[in-house]
């Protein structure tokens, strides 16, 4: 994974004065049975010929099958996962029905080595959450943009 780069939008809301963050189940059979470090923030890979920003803002509608809302995006910086992945996020003031989420797929031999190919949804299920079940959810390695988040609201 040396090399890859992720990019991202953390979409979030105030309820009543209180933060909130919305998250991705990550789909495919090997995050079926978990919950607790599968959630993500909506992100994808890049390349060369793709901005940082630009992969976001697709990600973001590829993911969740519904256009990136209005507003200002604000940076939150980059962060290298354990697999050596960097990941770019910003954060975005905004709203959405996660009943109206529409997820992209992806296809994957399942079981592997089966010679079965299967198509599976990018995310599973899309929930709004407050940052401290957030924390318990996210993967570990996104954990700094939430923190990161909540010293800009």
């Amino acid at each position: 994974m040396s090399g890859q780069r992720s990019a991202g939008i953390l979409l979030f809301r105030r309820t009543g004065g209180d933060v909130q963050v919305l998250l991705g189940h990550m789909g495919g059979p090997f995050w079926a049975r978990r919950d607790s470090g599968a959630w993500s923030v909506p992100k994808g890979e890049y390349g060369e010929d793709e901005t940082a920003q630009a992969a976001a803002r697709r990600e973001f509608a590829e993911e969740l099958g519904l256009p990136v809302p209005d507003g200002e995006l604000v940076e939150l910086g980059s962060v290298r996962q354990s697999g050596g992945k960097t990941v770019t996020v910003w954060a975005l003031k905004g709203d959405l029905d996660p009943a109206s989420v529409t997820p992209g797929t992806f296809e994957l031999e399942w079981p592997r080595g089966s010679g079965r190919v299967q198509r599976f949804p990018e995310v599973d299920r899309v929930e709004w959450f407050t940052p401290a079940t957030a924390r318990e959810k996210i993967v570990s390695g996104q954990r700094p943009f939430l923190d990161r988040l909540l010293d800009l609201t």
